[in-house]
Parts: C-alpha cells; sequence; structure tokens
C-alpha cells in the first residue's frame, strides 16, 4: 500500500478544499483516471491517479481542506497482484481453474520479473545518468491559468535545441505565449499535438540532455522482457482471459481522459462513458469528443426523417381518427431542418471564451448609460500633419490615439470619479492614482484590451511609441500579461473599420469606455447661417450608473472635447 500525495496545483497554493470525490474506497482506478475535484482560490482542478490499483482509503471528507504534499488517499498498486477470486466456479469448471490459475502465476512471475528489471534500470539511471532523459514541465504562464491550448510547435523529435529557444507557442485565455528550453540537448518526444490542451505543471516534452551505453542496453533489456511477459500473457487459457477482461471493464467504468476533455465534456453535456477513446488506454481526446458531437447530427436528422415517414404512414391509414398525427410529422420535421442547419461546432476556449465570460459579467452587472456627441476634428487634424514629420525623423509613426489618451489622462485630473472602481462586494468605492488608458485591439487570436501604464507622467512622443508597441504585439498576440492587466478605463477605436456611433460594454471592472467613430466630412452653419464644412468624429461613451450619473459624465466629456478641439490648451497642463 502506499500513499498518494497531493501535488503542487499552482503556484503559492498550499491547501485547497475537496469538492468532491470521483472514487471511492475498494474501486479499482487506472493510471491518469481523475479521482478527485479540487478548488483552490484560482481554479477548479481534477486529481489524476498515477498508478492503477486500488483505492483502499480516502484520507478527506467532501468539503474538507486538503494540504498540497500531504496524503490524498491510499491504494494498493497493481502488478504481481492478480485476484483469481472472481472466476465462477459454477460457470468455469475445476480442471479449467487450475489451468487458469497456473497461468495466472506464470503472468505472474513475468510481471514480477519486469518489475525488477525496471527497478535496476531506475536505479542505473539515479546513479550513472541521472539527467539523461529530462521532461520540461509547462511552467506558471499566468496567474489562476492552468492550462492553455498548443498554437505551434517550433521544434520537432529529434532535433537539437538551444537554452532558451524558443520550442513551442501556447494559448491562454489572455494571450499568446512563447515558451522556452530550459536546456541544450535534443528532443525525444513531445507530449501533445498542435491543438491539443495543456496542463500546467505536466510534462510538455522529453529532452536527452545526456547518454549512457550502459542504460541504453538496460533499457533493450526492459524491451525485451516487456515483449516476454506480453506473449506470457497472450498465451493464457481462456479461462484466464476471462477474469483479465473483467478486470478491464470494471477499471474503465470511468472514463480515462484528461481534465480539459473533462472540461469540453461538461461544457457539451457529454458523458463520456459513451465516448470511444481513441487515445492510449482507450483514453477519451478532443478529437473523440469532436467527432461524438458531429455523430447525433446525422443520426438525429435520419431517425427524425424516419419518424417523420411513419407519422405520415399513420396519418394517411386513419386521417380521420388520428388527425394530430399530421401536426407531430410536421413538428419533427421543423426540428430536423433546424437540426441540419448546424454545419460547424467551435468549442469556446482561449481569448474567445475569456471575453464571452468578461462581457458577460459587465452587462448583467453593471447598469450601462449612454452619451454621444460630435467631436470637431480640424484643429487636430491640422497639428497632426505638422508633427508627423519630427516624429518620423525618430522612426515612430504618429496617429491620432496618443493625442486622444493624453486628452483623457489630463480630463481624469479633474475628474478622479471617472479613474475609479467599485469593490466586489460594492461595499467600498475606489479612485485610482494611475491612469492606466486601455485601447481595444482587434487581433489575431480576439479581443484584446491592452493598457499604457501611468500615462498622467507620458509625453505626446512617449506615448506614440507605447502606442506602436501594444498594437504591434496585440496583433501579433505575443502581449505580456502586465499589458492587459490593471487598466482603469477604455478606448475603442471603431471608427478605423467604418463605424461611427456604437454603445461599447464597459471592461469590468472598469467604469467607463468611449467608442470612436470615423471621421467624415459634414455640412455645418456658422453663426450668420452660412454653410460650411467641417471634420466630424462621433464620441460614444458607456459609464457605469452605480457610480456616474449622466451630469458628470457630460461635464468630463465637454472637459476632454475642449482639448481635443482646440489642442493649444493641453499645454497649459502639461509637464
Amino acid at each position: 500500500m502506499i500513499e498518494f500525495i497531493l501535488p503542487d496545483i499552482g503556484e503559492g497554493i498550499v491547501e485547497c478544499e475537496l469538492l468532491e470525490w470521483l472514487v471511492k474506497e475498494g474501486d479499482t482506478i487506472v493510471e491518469d483516471q481523475a479521482v478527485a475535484e479540487v478548488m483552490t482560490d484560482k481554479a477548479t482542478v481534477q486529481i489524476p491517479a498515477m498508478y492503477n490499483g486500488r483505492v483502499t482509503k480516502l484520507h478527506y471528507k467532501e468539503g474538507d481542506i486538503a494540504k498540497v504534499h500531504a496524503p490524498l488517499f491510499a491504494m494498493d498498486i497493481d502488478g504481481a497482484d492478480i485476484n483469481t477470486s472472481n472466476i465462477n466456479n459454477s460457470d468455469i469448471n475445476n480442471s479449467d481453474t487450475n489451468k487458469a490459475n497456473v497461468s495466472l502465476e506464470n503472468v505472474e512471475k513475468s510481471v514480477s520479473q519486469k518489475n525488477q528489471v525496471e527497478e535496476a534500470l531506475n536505479e542505473t539511471l539515479k546513479t550513472e545518468h541521472s539527467n539523461v532523459v529530462e521532461a520540461f514541465i509547462l511552467p506558471d504562464i499566468g496567474e489562476g491559468i492552468v492550462e492553455c491550448e498548443i498554437v505551434k510547435w517550433c521544434i520537432q523529435e529529434g532535433d537539437i535545441v538551444e537554452e532558451d529557444q524558443v520550442v513551442v507557442e501556447v494559448m491562454t485565455d489572455k494571450a499568446v505565449v512563447e515558451i522556452p528550453a530550459k536546456y541544450h540537448g535534443k528532443v525525444s518526444k513531445l507530449h501533445y499535438q498542435q491543438g491539443d490542451i495543456a496542463i500546467v505543471h505536466t510534462p510538455l516534452f522529453d529532452q536527452v540532455i545526456g547518454s549512457s551505453k550502459s542504460s541504453s542496453n538496460l533499457v533493450e533489456s526492459v524491451d525485451v522482457r516487456e515483449n516476454e511477459v506480453s506473449t506470457t500473457i497472450s498465451k493464457t487459457s481462456p479461462s484466464t482471459k476471462l477474469v483479465a477482461d473483467d478486470s478491464i471493464t470494471k477499471s474503465n467504468s470511468k472514463a480515462l481522459a484528461s481534465p480539459a476533455v473533462r472540461r469540453i465534456a461538461r461544457e457539451y453535456k457529454v458523458n463520456l462513458a459513451e465516448i470511444k477513446g481513441s487515445g492510449k488506454k482507450g483514453r477519451v481526446l478532443k478529437q473523440d469528443v469532436d467527432a461524438y458531437m458531429q455523430a447525433p447530427l446525422a443520426a438525429s436528422s435520419g431517425a427524425t426523417n424516419a419518424t417523420v415517414k411513419a407519422n405520415n404512414l399513420v396519418s394517411n391509414s386513419s386521417i380521420l381518427k388520428t388527425p394530430i398525427s399530421n401536426a407531430n410529422a410536421n413538428s419533427n420535421a421543423s426540428s430536423s431542418a433546424v437540426q441540419e442547419e448546424v454545419i460547424k461546432i467551435v468549442p469556446m476556449r482561449g481569448i474567445k471564451a475569456a471575453m464571452a465570460k468578461q462581457m458577460l459579467a459587465s452587462a448583467t452587472t453593471i447598469p450601462h448609460f449612454t452619451v454621444s456627441d460630435e467631436l470637431v476634428m480640424d484643429n487636430l487634424i491640422a497639428l497632426r500633419e505638422s508633427l508627423k514629420p519630427e516624429f518620423e525623423k525618430q522612426g515612430v509613426k504618429l496617429s491620432f490615439m496618443p493625442f486622444f489618451i493624453k486628452s483623457l489622462s489630463l480630463a481624469l485630473k479633474s475628474y478622479p470619479e471617472i479613474n475609479s472602481r467599485l469593490t466586489k462586494d460594492e461595499s467600498e468605492w475606489h479612485y485610482l492614482r494611475s491612469h492606466n488608458i486601455g485601447m481595444a485591439v482587434d487581433s489575431k487570436i480576439g479581443l484584446l484590451v491592452p493598457n499604457i501604464k501611468n500615462v498622467q507622467n507620458l509625453s505626446l512622443f512617449e506615448l506614440a511609441v507605447e502606442c506602436d508597441r501594444i498594437i504591434n504585439a496585440a496583433r501579433e498576440g505575443k502581449l505580456s500579461g502586465a499589458d492587459l492587466a490593471n487598466g482603469t478605463i477604455s478606448i475603442s477605436n471603431i471608427g478605423a473599420l467604418g463605424g461611427i456611433t456604437a454603445t461599447p460594454v464597459i471592461n469590468k471592472p472598469e467604469v467607463a469606455i468611449v467608442a470612436l467613430g470615423k471621421t467624415q466630412k459634414l455640412p455645418r452653419f456658422d453663426d450668420t447661417g452660412n454653410v460650411f464644412a467641417q471634420s466630424i468624429m462621433m464620441l460614444n461613451w458607456s459609464g457605469d450608473h452605480r457610480v456616474i450619473d449622466g451630469a458628470t459624465m457630460v461635464r468630463f466629456n465637454n472637459l476632454w472635447m475642449s482639448y481635443l478641439q482646440s489642442p493649444e490648451k493641453m499645454l497649459v497642463h502639461l509637464k
């Protein structure tokens, strides 16, 4: 009997709540089978088994607090112990039973020999070449992030990699991150394929850092011994196979799948036990779930059409007795038509899942109100044109965004309540010192809102440099976590794509956001009634009505617009 030690489940996490046991005492479990679901202060995690065996004792009850690096449960490990007590004497005669026992004894001996060789190999590797093959463990890649999607492998099995060389690009729900190698060596195995979900703190790939002739020979002997054991098992009598098949059925009563696949199954409300896994040991993979989701559409459509035809036959034969049959047929036909309209199923994960969650939280918890006004852009356009050559000399592109950001910061100094946030329990309203102004960017991995920190301390030139850096990084999906964190107010430039007006959704926990429309040349009247052309942009604000009233928002917007319509006013306040 051994103790299963609760492993590290997140940086700085020392305990967790045991939400649910997925096994009970006496259950037979297999390697990688989820045994418990625990909750930390960051996420819910499923804990997989490390070995095949039988659970003998659960050390915690559901709802208890479990300690990291402390025993979670006790188990007997499978190996040389094969139980023959399940053979039914009424179904199998004594001679067959005796043959089965003899065969099982042979299997036990072979398994025991194999274990001895494996132990010898492990000891050799430990004493002679402890760093021959090392698993690269996927490190923490962001606060609260427990899994990520493999976007692209930058290496292949057999490649030689250098220390700090980028080996893989992964995508979290916040950004695309490049993972570098820790050592120089040869890649021996990739544990995931492109598109798979990788779990933080689990092996990402194996790397050969050294080599050993003796250990190689020992490995070969293990392979030979494994073949001998497999041959011995394949030669067992039919009665022995009955025992083995029964054991496999019991051990597979719970489907083998990674936490990421189980999460996808929960989202689809799919029973993993009904899916035939194509992975090792029958493991259910992501593509198995996708294939299972696609199959019911065709099957359901065919079954529904058959039902419609049957109903029509009944209706035609007894139309006076059962007039409702046609209604049922029409209803089923309509249902079939709706199902056939589904042409693709796309799992919501990564940036899209995070955006959906964020927008839902904002729209359902923040009472939005909107304010719109026209901004005359003529003076700002002239100023930008006069400054562009100076910026270009230093290799910096000057857009309108640095002007909008800097003037917004100046206006926030007079209206600090706009640069604020409510606590989660809405018991306190915090005014914020730093003006961390965000820009919504349509990146290749989805909508991102990076922000420029401490705008109140930056010059127009420094803002232009930061805008270029952040926009380029966002479009490549290579923003850092710091660029995305701690924003205080946001700007969405819908005009870049041609939009005029919008009702932007606040980026919670911020309390305000503005959407900029496209600039249009429109006719306007002067004080004497003469028509003239002006460059007009629509400014569209959304505010959190829990802390900002309409009058405050209008006054704040008027001040911001005054800086933009007469840019020279900003000189008075610049430091």
